[in-house]
Order: structure tokens, then C-alpha cells, then sequence
């Protein structure tokens, strides 16, 4: 940063009544450097397309520094990194946003510029199948160098978080406040181990509560920052959707998991794939194969099988080319006598093959 005062002017930026992440966007690609926004006219500033009289005088009327200098002080003594739009480092993926935060607060050692960033995005109050689901997708992915972005929050996110550092893979919580609070404050250990193998990123100042129209926000930056968000059991409505609707406009891939009909946490789910929003996904294998991530050296995973009979081979074969089935379908596909199928059944159970889950699914155990 050649300009030493050059981080000060952008928080300043931040603190101008009415110039928000787009306005900011439009004077800092106008003029180079922040600090150059703030020394310039306002009759220079007013000519700029979006901005007008009313903004241009806000920023020349700003004085308030001195919550800058407070912020630099905090940011300083917490040794956390502060990350400029114009900046190399900064997520270059939020750049090609229409509305990034102009700067970021990071603590942690994440590359917020990975080749891989998948965000996890799902309800507060999951059911067995929903933590099953983000447990066997990021055990499937544990030798794979994938970025998982969430929330922080209560349910899903902190169930992705917490398997992502059960498989050592990096994770990044973005927040809705200053990095001088966690919430919810029950998450405080967590966040604590994801700044050891991940970090924490937030637009927000110090002293900034996690108010209700923080999360939109918040929700933004997940969206942004990653290359795919997967949508992991939902309502109809919810920031799992807003984020998933903001992802949809910056063109970021979109993947649901579908659920039961008449499961009102997986109707937001089942509604993005009905809608075409969002491509289905049955199996972690899928996703990582639509995306292209590590096809080439990726560490294929084989089942060590026993010696399976005719009847159980044939349901083992139906698993592997449908994932979660019911097992009504499971049975009359099988083309099995019921109690020729719930034999086999029992016995790839038995030997740790099949999974059974809620709502009288089942699906493949992951590979051993």
C-alpha cells in the first residue's frame, strides 16, 4: 500500500451516510485510490454517473476520522488483515460482484483465493437426515483441497464447519458483525479452531452487532466468495434461499439435495431443483465431477467388498447408480421377492454396506 493513509480512507468510505458497496465500487474504479475520493471536489465528484449532489457532499462533509483510526488501532492490536478492493489479495471472485464490500476484515490463514471454494448454506434446526447429509458429503471430500465457506451460524453451517475441520479441510466462517463478537456466542470455541485452519472474514466494523439487516449481507459474500454454493434442507423461504438467489445473479453454480415431498425443510430444496435453479445432487461425487475440481489426481475410492450373494449384489448395483432411494422404489426395482429383498437387505446392513436413513431411505455407506 503505497499510500499509508490509504486503509484509513477506506474505512472512511464505509462510514459516508449513503454511499453504499455499489456507489463505493463506481468512485474507487473512477478514482484509483480512496484517499483520491476524498480530496477530490464535489463538484468533480457530483459528475460521476450514481453518485450526484447529494452523495458528493456527504464525502466532502465527512470528518469523522477518528472512527477510522479507532478501527485501524483494533484491526492492529488483533492482528487481523484488512483486504482493499483494489488489492491483489482481496477475493477476486467478490470482485466480480456488481456489490462487494470495498473491504474485508480476515483473521485466519485462509486463501480467500483457493482454486476451490464451495459455500454450505442450509436451516438452523436440521433434522438427522440434514446432519447426515453435510457429514457424508465433506467425508467424501476430505482428500480433496476444497475451501468450505458458511455462515457460522446455528444447524447446517456449524455442522459444515465442524466437518470440515473433523477432514482438516480449510473452512471460513463470514460473519454479520465486527470480528470482536462471535455469534451465536456458543460458537466461540469453533470459531476459535477456524481461525487456525480457516479463518473468519466480515465487511463490518468493530462494535458492529449481528442486526437483522447485517445477514442479507452477510449473505451476499457467501454467495460471492465461492465458486458453487450447495443448499443442504431449507424452507421455502429463509437466508438459505436469499443466499442461494443472490447466487444465481453473480452466475455461480447452484446444487441442491432433495428431500421428502411433504418435508417442509426440504421444500426450498426440492422447489430450486423443480424450478431450475439449482442442479440436483444425489452423491458428493457428482458435484465435484460437474465442477472439474482434482478430476485428474483426485484419490479414487473403491469399496472393499465381502462376497456378496445374487440378490444382494443386484441391490448393491441399484445403490450405486441411485444413491438415497425409498425403499418402496428400492424394492420394486429390484425385481426381488420381499422377502428375498429385505434379506439382502438385511445382510448388506450387517456387513456396514447400506445406510439406512430417515424417512426409510437408504443409500450406499461411504467408500472404505
Amino acid at each position: 500500500m503505497k499510500d499509508p493513509d490509504e486503509l484509513l480512507y477506506f474505512i472512511a468510505l464505509t462510514l459516508v451516510p449513503q454511499i453504499g458497496s455499489v456507489h463505493s465500487r463506481i468512485l474507487l474504479e473512477h478514482y484509483g485510490t480512496a484517499s483520491g475520493i476524498f480530496r477530490s471536489k464535489s463538484s468533480m465528484l457530483e459528475k460521476i454517473p450514481g453518485i450526484g449532489s447529494v452523495r458528493a457532499k456527504n464525502i466532502c462533509r465527512f470528518k469523522d476520522l477518528k472512527r477510522a483510526e479507532k478501527e485501524i488501532s483494533f484491526i492492529e492490536k488483533y492482528r487481523i488483515q484488512p483486504l482493499l478492493f483494489l488489492q491483489d489479495e482481496y477475493p477476486q471472485r467478490l470482485k466480480q460482484c456488481a456489490d462487494p464490500p470495498i473491504i474485508l476484515f480476515h483473521k485466519g490463514n485462509a486463501d480467500l483465493n483457493a482454486k476451490k471454494i464451495l459455500s454450505i448454506v442450509g436451516t438452523r434446526k436440521p433434522t438427522e437426515y440434514g446432519k447426515f447429509l453435510v457429514e457424508h458429503y465433506l467425508d467424501a471430500w476430505k482428500n480433496l483441497d476444497i475451501l468450505i465457506v458458511s455462515g457460522l451460524a446455528y444447524g447446517i453451517d456449524q455442522i459444515a464447519h465442524r466437518n470440515a475441520l473433523k477432514h482438516r479441510l480449510s473452512t471460513v466462517g463470514v460473519l454479520a458483525n465486527g470480528l470482536d463478537t462471535i455469534y451465536p456466542s456458543s460458537h466461540t470455541s469453533l470459531a476459535r479452531e477456524m481461525i487456525l485452519n480457516g479463518g473468519l472474514i466480515t465487511e463490518f466494523l468493530s462494535d458492529t452487532q449481528p442486526d437483522k439487516q447485517n445477514f442479507p449481507r452477510r449473505n451476499r459474500i457467501v454467495a460471492g466468495i465461492s465458486d458453487a454454493v450447495l443448499v443442504i434442507e431449507t424452507d421455502t423461504k429463509g437466508g438459505s434461499m436469499i443466499t442461494a438467489d443472490m447466487a444465481a445473479g453473480y452466475n455461480r453454480e447452484i446444487f441442491s439435495i432433495p428431500g421428502r415431498v411433504h418435508d417442509k425443510k426440504s421444500a426450498g430444496c426440492n422447489s430450486l431443483i423443480r424450478d431450475n435453479k439449482a442442479r440436483l445432487s444425489a452423491d458428493p461425487q457428482d458435484i465435484i465431477e460437474f465442477m472439474n475440481w482434482d478430476v485428474e489426481t483426485r484419490v479414487k475410492q473403491q469399496y472393499i467388498l465381502p462376497e456378496l450373494n445374487e440378490d444382494a449384489s443386484v441391490l448393491f448395483r441399484l445403490l450405486q447408480s441411485h444413491g438415497a432411494i425409498h425403499i418402496d422404489q428400492f424394492h420394486s426395482k429390484s425385481g426381488l421377492k420381499r422377502s428375498s429383498f429385505h434379506a439382502a437387505l438385511l445382510n448388506l446392513e450387517l456387513e456396514g454396506i447400506v445406510v439406512q436413513l430417515p424417512g426409510n431411505f437408504y443409500m450406499l455407506r461411504r467408500p472404505l
